[in-house]
């Protein structure tokens, strides 16, 4: 979870409280998808999903609502909502996603190459180990898409309407 907002700050709904963590739910999916049904790894990734695109609408909605020029007004908008779609999208559906799919992936062939150990018992260490991969990647992966989009579809923004990382 993100920083604390500084005292007097409006605390974000979508990166200061529990709902957070709903954009991990794709994560915890690919975790236990050894485990369960896909439906169920596909349902994680609706509730990703959906707080990624429910971030992007409130950010699109705060940047609309801010006093300034009206001139400018739905460009800052379309830049909140692009940018905040774009950035939850990679940092918290499809990298952490995919990364965890494959520290999954990896484990399970790896225990049942190199163990004699029940094919439940490999499930579920594959499973802890995807759980416990979650919070060692999460920074990282934030950082590099803040890099990635600071040097490419950031620099496509007019200066004024330049998001703060997220």
């Amino acid at each position: 979870m993100s920083e604390p907002p500084p005292r007097g700050a409006e605390r974000d709904l979508y990166r200061d409280t529990w709902v957070r963590y709903l954009g991990y739910a794709n994560e915890v999916g690919e975790a236990f998808r050894s485990m369960v049904p896909a439906a169920v790894v596909w349902l994680s990734y609706g509730v990703s999903s959906s707080y990624v695109l429910a971030d992007a609408i409130d950010k699109g909605k705060k940047a609309g609502e801010a006093p300034s020029p009206e001139a400018g007004r739905s460009t800052r908008v379309t830049v909140a909502v692009v940018d905040t779609f774009v950035w939850q999208a990679l940092a918290s559906v499809a990298i952490p996603g995919f990364t965890i799919n494959r520290v999954c992936a990896a484990s399970l062939y790896v225990l049942g190459a190199a163990t004699r150990w029940p094919l439940a018992a490999r499930k579920w260490t594959t499973t802890a180990l995807g759980l416990l991969v979650i919070p060692v990647i999460i920074h990282p992966i934030d950082r590099s898409v803040d890099f990635l989009l600071d040097s490419s579809l950031r620099k496509l923004y007019p200066s004024a309407e330049k998001p703060s990382s997220s």
